[in-house]
């Protein structure tokens, strides 16, 4: 057991770490061949977040671990709004631009509503509930549909900042990248096993581990982006990082799982997504709360409160 914890926070590391070095040399490589910062952003920056959560669902899938596939994503959106909101919010009222308001919180909650039509076939017919492969090409439609969308909204906007890209020499580059590489497949590999081996040591599900320690543990990047973006009072960073993640979570990493191998879906999942779904509702109305668009103190403390009784209460009942 000890040993899968200490294989378990490797893994982790390793996870986060390569995500970082990835995106580093990614983007380094891209600035030398004078790719724009608008595609960079997009692509490597974006991309390089969620990277962790991606790694682990492309094992478990490939392994049929198949409630941490969904485990792992559903658990890392509710980690994300829940968690991560509520600590940046508490550490400051997080102010955000219209347009999160109106399009970037509605799509997140589109994407929850998606995901339990294409999961729940024995609500429209009898059958077994299966993601399928066709479901996740139209989840990578939508995933695609959501990229074009922020690419207008960026395009649009003139006052965007350079991102910030340190010129490297061609060899630090090389070895950034495959370092990251290198990091985020052997840190994967060691997350899945040892979550599967704590599962059984504990006698819980898998379905429990991806929820908590594994959804969080991937949710890492997420959080240290919110958290520093708060302290600079970068409110849009902390926000758009948690609504553009569970989005990219929904729509890309379930896409490419699914893809991968077909997946049984646990009718079980559907209270952690009529929780994740209650969240979303939640900050959308407290967008007209308080000080209109701005999720206070308050609101934020509902959260944090709201996610530590919602993992007691599925740790308690062991499903």
């Amino acid at each position: 057991m000890i040993i899968s914890l200490l294989v378990l926070t490797v893994g982790l590391a390793l996870l986060i770490k390569g995500a970082d070095w990835l995106v580093n040399g990614a983007s380094a490589l891209a600035k030398k061949y004078n790719v724009s910062d608008l595609v960079i952003g997009l692509t490597v920056v974006a991309f390089g977040t969620s990277a962790p959560e991606l790694v682990v669902n492309v094992f478990a899938s490939a392994q049929n671990h198949q409630d941490i596939v969904f485990g792992n994503i559903i658990g890392s959106n509710l980690f994300n709004l829940f968690a991560i909101l509520g600590i940046s919010g508490i550490i400051f009222p997080l102010t955000v631009q219209n347009n999160t308001v109106k399009k970037e919180i509605p799509i997140s909650f589109l994407a929850i509503i998606v995901i339990f039509i294409l999961a729940n076939d024995n609500l429209f017919y009898n059958s077994t509930n299966v993601m399928s492969r066709f479901d996740g090409i139209i989840l990578l439609i939508c995933f695609c549909l959501f990229l074009f969308y922020i690419y207008k909204q960026i395009k649009n906007k003139s006052d965007i900042a350079d991102t910030q890209v340190k010129q490297l020499s061609v060899l630090r580059i090389t070895l950034l990248i495959v370092f990251g590489l290198v990091g985020l497949v052997v840190g994967g590999k060691l997350v899945i096993n040892s979550a599967v081996d704590i599962a059984k040591a504990l006698g819980v599900s898998e379905k429990i581990i991806g929820l908590t320690i594994v959804a969080a543990g991937t949710s890492l990047p997420e959080l240290a982006t919110s958290v520093v973006a708060t302290v600079k009072k970068n409110c849009d960073i902390a926000v758009g990082n948690v609504i553009g993640s569970n989005i990219f979570n929904i729509f890309f990493i379930l896409s490419v799982s699914f893809i991968i191998r077909p997946t049984t879906y646990d009718i079980s999942f559907n209270n952690d997504l009529y929780v994740l779904a209650g969240g979303t509702l939640f900050l959308f109305l407290a967008m007209f709360t308080g000080k209109r668009k701005t999720l206070d103190r308050w609101e934020a403390m509902i959260l944090l409160i709201a996610y530590i009784i919602y993992i007691l209460l599925i740790i308690y009942k062991g499903y």
